[in-house]
């Protein structure tokens, strides 16, 4: 999962809000890393923010690497996201959404930070699904 390796490049030793975003952006392809990037939010510039909110842990973590229960509340609230807009897969952008549903951790805080208001992220999700009809087979950025 690519917000383990962020999480792992950080030397953090929990997979936070902010390491899923960075994960959404790393992965390059999906509705989620299209709306950011449309929106000028770059990997560069998150991982600076977090950088600079949080720091780099002091080494290595080893092993499994846990979500903090507000990471576990924004995947809760993917499904939520995702059941809402009537799809039957949880992709990248209703990862993205539950970001922006919960609203208050560090992933939130880089975004707002980087000019990014909550509910223009939200639109520009919105704006790119009216013309996405979903995974041919496969779940979006599996």
């Amino acid at each position: 999962m690519l917000a383990q390796e962020e999480a792992r490049l950080l030397n953090h030793s929990y997979i936070g809000t902010e390491h899923i975003l960075l994960g959404l952006i790393h992965e390059g392809e999906g509705v989620a890393a299209k709306a950011l990037e449309s929106l000028n939010i770059s990997l560069e510039a998150v991982r600076a923010q977090v950088e600079e909110i949080i720091g780099q842990g002091g080494s290595s973590p080893s092993g499994h690497i846990p979500f903090t229960p507000r990471a576990k509340k924004v995947l809760e609230l993917s499904l939520r996201e995702a059941l809402q807009l009537g799809h039957n897969y949880i992709g990248t952008e209703h990862i993205l959404l539950g970001l922006i549903r919960e609203g208050e951790g560090v992933a939130a805080q880089v975004l707002v930070k980087l000019g990014a208001d909550l509910s223009r992220v939200r639109q520009q999700v919105i704006q790119l699904l009216s013309g996405y009809q979903g995974p041919a087979g496969k779940g979006e950025g599996q």
